[in-house]
């Protein structure tokens, strides 16, 4: 036998593993560690199927190693003749030449783990859940601290603070027309298709961005609450009603489309006791959406409550609670919100105070209260929780606008001034990243522009200030899917800023479609055409309404059966077209051929018939011809001849 050839006996191989051998197998039991994600728990299928290739490697390794073994010991050709001889050299040459591409192999998983890692962070336009925030922090920390990279991450941090005026989406604007008079309300749909507004002059519009041009006009326009302006418009969770708080006292519910789901019950006005009552009995002045149940929403009035409705249905208020001034005594609330959450409502008074109320206990005692939030006796008409929930925006008539922190709710964080606002509807809100506050101004005198601040909610600084219009500029709504800024103005006008690389659908639409306008079709007649129906002989009766249909039947005399008109004297009656008596009436009746005139002598009219009759008889001498005696008739004397004298008798005497 040639030497370092094994046929039976103690394997023994001296082959040393070098530490390069060794680390791919701690490494990966230290990934495994580390990421349990690795080890199967909750990974996707693409991290599971290449830990099946790594396995898959590692037992056919395990495989040619088993099968080495057993041949060499010579348990597969046990009970022959003759054991196979194998070359341990050769062997160890090829663990050599498999172990680096193992490595190798394991190396490119590793790479391309981290490529799509990477890959999937993106840039959230939004604001991310409080876990996600939390976790996110988390993990930079434990990355701060493996890498020892704090100076890196402040560096950061300052480059984020200067690139805040790169966020603001303004590099393209649009204008939409709502009227002539001021926008006061101004509501976006969460998912970004359509957006509602309403003015000061009843009317609220409805823009859809699918259906809309470049000509930016509303399918719809409506006046919900008949002559009462329309203060306040807001979408629900689903974006599938829409509240309107109005002049009056009654809150409304409309559907997507506009129609009427809900008006609010009104109180009794004679009873003091306000939570005795079924409803708000002074104006309304602000409202809003329950953030997660979508048939619970909040309204205030200036009957000194805020009430929480429940349901559609059932039209009941489930909640009335009370704003109290320092005294004790009764304050309206001009604005009113939820938190982010729902655990916390909070109410803008016309006194200048704060007050909130936690919804998981009674509303008797408040959980916040700032008396001296804004100057004494001004209305704040505005007050927006950050979409983290820790901080909280305010805005007044003193011409201020202030941060707060829920933790710290003692003093302001920073009080910005000089912000101008005519309307009691003036609001604030915050970008989708919490980073910025954004509001706008009235038209001070002597100005010629009014201009929407956009200001950091850190370093507390002016990021950028854009000129709106030449007046007031009242409702900011900075949507966080659309990433597109939609600012209403106090002539009827709305204007929405986007920016093209950044923001997503909404205007973006409507701007690249145009209006087609249709072409008039001329068209010269050369003969004359005629249907068949077109001739009065063939023409069909077009149908009438009854009402029409009874009038043409009373016109005519045959269908109404117009009774005869009655006998007068004189010309156009009956009797004049026959004589003037009743015998010339009589005798025209009876079937005389010949008309008899009045005028003449009735006995030479007799007489002019006496040949006749006595030639032929015919009335009367035929009854009388047997027994009637000769007529003798008295002749005519002549003119100078006197009458006979009568002889005077006995009686005379």
């Amino acid at each position: 036998m040639q030497r370092g050839k094994i046929s039976f006996g103690k394997i023994q191989l001296n082959v040393s593993k070098t530490p390069v051998e060794q680390k791919p197998d701690e490494n990966s039991k230290k990934d495994e560690k580390e990421s349990p994600e690795a080890s199967g728990s909750g990974g996707g299928f693409k991290k599971m199927d290449k830990q099946q290739m790594i396995r898959q490697i590692e037992d056919v390794a395990e495989d040619l190693e088993s099968q080495h073994l057993k041949e060499v010991m010579g348990i597969s050709g046990f009970g022959r003749k003759a054991a196979k001889v194998f070359d341990i050299n050769e062997q160890i040459e090829k663990a050599r030449v498999t172990r680096p591409r193992l490595e190798k192999n394991k190396e490119d998983l590793k790479l391309a783990e981290a490529k799509e890692a990477e890959d999937e962070e993106e840039d959230v336009i939004g604001p991310l859940p409080p876990a996600a925030v939390v976790e996110n922090d988390k993990s930079t920390k434990e990355a701060s601290k493996d890498e020892d990279s704090d100076d890196d991450s402040s560096d950061e941090e300052s480059e984020d603070e200067q690139s805040l005026g790169n966020r603001i989406p303004y590099t393209h604007e649009v204008q939409m027309q709502h009227g002539s008079r001021a926008v006061l309300a101004l509501a976006g749909d969460p998912s970004g298709a359509r957006l509602v507004s309403g003015s000061i002059d009843y009317d609220m519009c409805f823009w859809d961005f699918a259906g809309m041009d470049s000509g930016m006009r509303s399918f719809r326009q409506l006046q919900p609450c008949e002559n009462h302006p329309i203060r306040s418009l807001q979408y629900s969770v689903t974006g599938d009603m829409i509240l309107v708080i109005s002049g009056n006292a009654q809150a409304k519910v409309l559907d997507r489309d506009g129609f009427e789901k809900l008006e609010c019950c009104k109180g009794d006005q004679y009873i003091s006791d306000m939570s005795r009552t079924k409803g708000h009995v002074a104006q309304l002045t602000s409202g809003c959406w329950h953030p997660f149940n979508r048939e619970q929403f909040l309204t205030a009035a200036l009957d000194g409550t805020l009430r929480i409705w429940q349901g559609l249905k059932s039209k009941e208020q489930v909640q009335v609670i009370k704003t109290r001034a320092q005294g004790g005594l009764r304050t309206n609330a001009a604005s009113c919100n939820f938190n982010r959450d729902a655990t916390l409502i909070a109410a803008g008074c016309v006194d200048g105070s704060i007050q909130t109320w936690d919804t998981r206990k009674m509303y008797v005692n408040t959980t916040h209260c700032v008396r001296e939030a804004h100057q004494k006796g001004t209305e704040i008409t505005s007050i927006v929780f950050s979409y983290m929930g820790q901080q909280l925006a305010t805005r007044s008539l003193d011409e201020t606008m202030k941060l707060w922190d829920l933790r710290q709710f003692k003093k302001p964080l920073h009080t910005w001034t000089n912000l101008y606002s005519r309307y009691d509807t003036t609001d604030c809100c915050f970008s989708p990243d919490d980073r910025m506050l954004v509001a706008g101004e009235s038209l001070p005198k002597g100005q010629t522009e009014a201009n929407l601040y956009f200001y950091s909610t850190k370093t507390y600084d002016e990021v950028q200030r854009i000129p709106v219009s030449n007046s007031h500029v009242v409702k900011t709504l900075w949507h966080p899917k659309l990433n597109q800024l939609f600012v209403s103005c106090g002539n009827g006008t709305i204007k929405c800023y986007y920016d093209e690389q950044r923001s997503i659908r909404g205007a973006k639409l409507c701007v690249v479609k145009t209006h087609r306008k249709r072409q008039p079709m001329e068209m010269v007649g050369v003969s004359q055409i005629i249907t068949p129906h077109a001739l009065p002989l063939f023409r069909q009766e077009k149908s009438r309404t009854s009402r029409k249909r009874m009038e043409k039947a009373r016109m005519d005399p045959v269908k109404s059966k117009r009774p005869d008109l009655p006998i007068t004297s004189g010309q156009g009656g009956r009797v004049a077209t026959s004589g003037g008596t009743l015998s010339s009436y009589v005798i025209r009746n009876l079937g005389l051929s010949k008309r008899v005139d009045d005028d003449q002598d009735p006995r030479e009219a007799i007489l002019k018939y006496a040949k006749d009759a006595a030639e032929n008889p015919y009335w009367i001498a035929p009854a009388y011809k047997q027994t009637q005696p000769k007529a003798i008739f008295s002749e005519k004397l002549p003119a100078d001849e006197p009458a006979t004298k009568k002889p005077k008798t006995e009686t005379d005497k």
